[in-house]
């Protein structure tokens, strides 16, 4: 194959690629460090690039597969790490300039996995400052540009690995989703990302860090399959992390392959408790159920009986506590300038809060569960759309959807935190293009710890309207 070609191959497939001796890890990995080189000054999708520590890597892994040695199921396949994930010897910024020279002596969990996948590390993804917000603009990087119109968000936090999967400059990257933080960006970037169920993708707990008991890390990839083999490498109890579920997971790959979804049944909310929604995306998340339904599930539509601005109060009420455990000595040490504005201040608020004020969000948190949980008695999925909206301008929030005025800081976003507050997995679903050809995503949550039948679903939807070879503007300049 000309080594172009892999502009159109997934993980999985340059992975056999290498295996089978037709291109080579030096081939790829050079190939994806000159499209970072060509790509990154207008998308600005990598905070960090480590080409040289990529190539070792790429010629070591080139030798075991000469030398005929085992090797992972990622092996020679380059890969995008988010900027909050601590990697040894890679500056990691966790977006903020506080973090400007901070290099870890140690990688985390997930790093870990990903490294003895044989994957190659060729740079560290823009996030704004701690994950903060859903849209990706940091204090260290700047903002990070959507590649199917770079005058627009590419969303958050995980934008800077939406944004360089999508635009090809790796073909895979991790994610962190605290409240949509994987699926935000994938729908704005138009490809798939999953968030697994609370527990099921263990991470450190660092000094520098906090407990974030809402978040999870998972795979943004071009296919679903992708999604499958990472979530095979990152999955799995670890005892540093006493929440991660304590069994070993089953094989998600085998989900991707066995996608008859005949007679599964699907809750679908067009807008949950009436929460505004764009037109467009209305009609295109309404056109993919009907597709779900061709393909025989069986779909009833829902308005479920939560209140979105509860759980919003409940969402913002233990984000900003635990940011504020992080956070809170970097305001009280004086250097609380150097963080985003609204941040500092929302951050200064809550470590003033009550413990009642907790106390009632985790009563809430509780009450939202049990909602959900009647919901799931009757159906194997809840579908929703992901975003309320396409991708905006950047930092030009809408403070009004479909002729309603909504709060621009959650107004855009106002299903992905349901997935978090209850622990369950939620997928993005590339499902359309807004006349603009914007990207549009379908949300589907499963019940907790059922990855298996989230990724079937979407792989019988992938199947049947297929969105890989739909390329951002950007690739053809």
């Amino acid at each position: 194959m000309q080594i172009d070609d892999l502009i159109s191959c997934t993980a999985t497939e340059i992975a056999a690629l290498i295996r089978t001796k037709q291109v080579s890890p030096v081939e790829v990995t050079s190939f994806y460090l000159n499209r970072i080189e060509s790509l990154n000054p207008e998308i600005n999708a990598f905070i960090t690039q480590v080409p040289e520590n990529a190539m070792t890597q790429a010629h070591r892994a080139e030798s075991a597969i000469i030398s005929g040695d085992p090797i992972g199921p990622l092996h020679g396949v380059p890969i995008g790490i988010k900027d909050l994930n601590p990697t040894k010897d890679i500056l990691t910024t966790y977006g903020s300039i506080l973090f400007g020279e901070n290099i870890p002596t140690s990688d985390d969990i997930v790093v870990e996995r990903i490294k003895s996948s044989g994957a190659i590390i060729v740079g560290k993804t823009n996030t704004p400052d701690f994950g903060w917000k859903g849209t990706t603009e940091s204090t260290f990087s700047g903002a990070t540009r959507n590649p199917w119109d770079t005058n627009r968000t590419s969303g958050g936090s995980s934008g800077g690995s939406a944004a360089a999967v999508a635009a090809r400059m790796v073909p895979m990257s991790n994610g962190g989703d605290a409240g949509g933080s994987i699926r935000i960006p994938a729908s704005f970037c138009g490809i798939y990302g999953i968030k697994p169920s609370f527990g099921r993708v263990p991470y450190n707990y660092q000094p520098q860090g906090s407990w974030s008991p809402l978040s999870q890390n998972g795979p943004m990839t071009l296919s679903v399959h992708d999604a499958a083999v990472m979530l095979n490498v990152i999955s799995g109890p670890d005892g540093r992390d006493p929440r991660s579920i304590n069994a070993f997971p089953p094989d998600f790959t085998a989900s991707t392959e066995n996608i008859d979804i005949k007679n599964l049944k699907i809750a679908w909310s067009p807008n949950m408790d009436a929460q505004p929604v764009d037109p467009q995306v209305q009609k295109i998340c309404g056109a993919a159920m009907k597709l779900l339904a061709s393909l025989g599930a069986d779909v009833d539509e829902i308005t479920p009986r939560i209140n979105t601005n509860d759980a919003i109060w409940a969402f913002a009420t233990l984000m900003l506590t635990d940011l504020s455990v992080r956070l809170g000595p970097i305001i009280e040490s004086g250097q609380g300038d150097f963080l985003p504005s609204p941040l500092s201040k929302w951050i200064t608020e809550a470590i003033s809060w009550p413990g009642a004020k907790y106390s009632r969000s985790l009563h809430e948190l509780e009450w939202h569960k049990s909602l959900f949980d009647d919901i799931f008695s009757d159906y194997d999925l809840i579908a929703m759309p992901t975003m309320a909206v396409p991708a905006f301008p950047i930092e030009k929030n809408p403070d009004s959807i479909d002729g309603i005025t909504v709060d621009p800081n959650w107004g855009f976003t106002p299903f992905c935190i349901h997935a978090n507050l209850t622990g369950r997995p939620a997928a993005n679903i590339p499902c359309g293009y807004t006349v603009e050809g914007l990207p549009v995503g379908l949300m589907l949550m499963g019940h907790i710890n059922d990855e298996i039948t989230v990724l079937k679903a979407s792989a019988a939807f992938e199947l049947a309207q297929p969105w890989r070879d739909s390329i951002p503007p950007i690739i053809s300049q």
